[in-house]
């Protein structure tokens, strides 16, 4: 066993967009703002020497290479965390893509677990899996999607973001805004067995907390079984094989991996901002003019923390982290309440550094990214299609400032 180790749409260029209200409420309210860092992967501003610690012992541990003896596999993705979160510092993203597979079944979505689905492992131990050594699309599979992994920075920041606030956003949205109102992926949290969380975890909002969040991600891209996930997943949904390459008892990690894990993305700050030019606030009115802001919500708060760096801050994250259909955008995969059309709105804070956009990194530039918008994104992609080419060019110096 692995232990411890060390309303309508917005008329264009409206002057007085979220961001300005934003200001003069932090003026009268004095609320504290999550302070970003000098350089992405830094720790949150702020926290104790322990906390300090904690982070550091994370981020190790994050690191580590797995290896078949510590319960790696049978079948996986990578041999670590930081092996996909790379960009441009552990912690990131990357451009590398996992595939998730089904089909439609009797008019529902089947995820086809007896072939191992919805997600491959594309790795094996040993000869697992024969000559290839990692799963396959089976045949029979109708639905081929592929999803990029996501940057972590600030999402300890998220995961302290009461879910009342989430379902705020989404009603008022509603209420203001119907033809591009989220909604948000009620799901039951594994890790403390609470039902009816708000996720906002994943391309589908399917995860409500880093806890799960780190425990899920132990299982299906290393292989190793938690507390929270404490069962192996067949090589390609096969028994028999996992009878044969499963040598490790299970659970492989006691708990203090996922811990450790969830520790170095709870204290990983969020990505620092770039600088704030004239074309960069003039792009900011425009994006909010075009409706992006609605989804591409500017603004969260926290609640409660006993980590003073988390306690009520305020941050931007530029997500409303709900569901919103996305038309043709979407991946067909469903997962918790979330439709095959329906995606999680992608936070943009740290844009400046990735090299593709949209879920499955099809985008290589932001004007693509943008054109590709479809279904309650598609208002927003017709009004920037309107845009004069020094107004994109403030929208874009604006993205690239995030």
């Amino acid at each position: 066993m692995r232990t411890s180790r060390g309303r309508g749409w917005q008329p264009r260029f409206t002057t007085c967009g979220p961001w300005i209200i934003f200001g003069l409420a932090l003026l009268l309210t004095g609320s504290a703002i999550a302070v970003a860092p000098s350089k992405f992967g830094d720790p949150l501003s702020g926290l104790t020497k322990d906390e300090k610690d904690l982070f550091s012992e994370g981020r190790e541990d994050f690191m580590e290479e797995e290896k078949p003896e510590d319960g790696l596999g049978p079948v996986f993705n990578d041999v670590s965390c930081a092996a996909c979160h790379s960009n441009p510092v552990v912690g990131g993203d990357s451009n590398v893509l996992e595939t998730r597979f089904g089909r439609i079944k009797k008019q529902q979505f089947d995820a086809m677990s007896e072939f191992g689905g919805s997600l491959i492992q594309s790795q094996g131990i040993g000869d697992c899996l024969g000559k290839n050594n990692g799963e396959k699309v089976p045949p029979q599979a109708t639905i081929v999607a592929q999803r990029k992994t996501t940057p972590l920075f600030g999402l300890g920041l998220v995961d302290n973001v009461p879910d009342s606030v989430l379902d705020g956003i989404a009603e008022d949205q509603k209420a203001k805004y119907p033809d591009v109102a989220g909604t948000a992926n009620k799901v039951t949290d594994v890790a403390s067995g609470t039902p009816n969380r708000t996720g906002r975890f994943g391309w589908k909002a399917q995860v409500a907390t880093l806890l799960t969040f780190s425990g899920d991600a132990y299982l299906n891209e290393m292989g190793i079984t938690n507390p929270f996930f404490p069962t192996e997943n067949s090589p390609q949904g096969d028994d028999k094989l996992l009878a044969k390459c499963d040598t490790v008892a299970d659970p492989e990690d006691d708990g203090t991996g996922v811990h450790h894990f969830n520790n170095f993305m709870t204290l990983l700050a969020p990505p620092p901002r770039g600088s704030i030019t004239k074309d960069v606030r003039d792009g900011e009115e425009i994006f909010t003019s075009l409706g992006c802001a609605i989804c591409h919500h500017p603004t969260l708060k926290t609640g409660p923390s006993s980590i003073a760096a988390l306690d009520q801050k305020t941050f931007q994250p530029f997500s409303d982290f709900l569901l919103h259909d996305m038309g043709s955008l979407g991946d067909g995969i469903e997962q918790g309440g979330a439709t095959g059309s329906q995606m999680r709105t992608a936070p943009l804070w740290g844009l400046s550094v990735r090299t593709t956009f949209l879920h499955d990194g099809r985008a290589s530039t932001l004007k693509d990214a943008i054109l590709a918008h479809d279904g309650q994104g598609l208002t927003a992609q017709k009004q920037y299609g309107l845009l004069k080419s020094s107004e994109l060019a403030k929208l874009i110096a604006f993205l690239k400032s995030l």
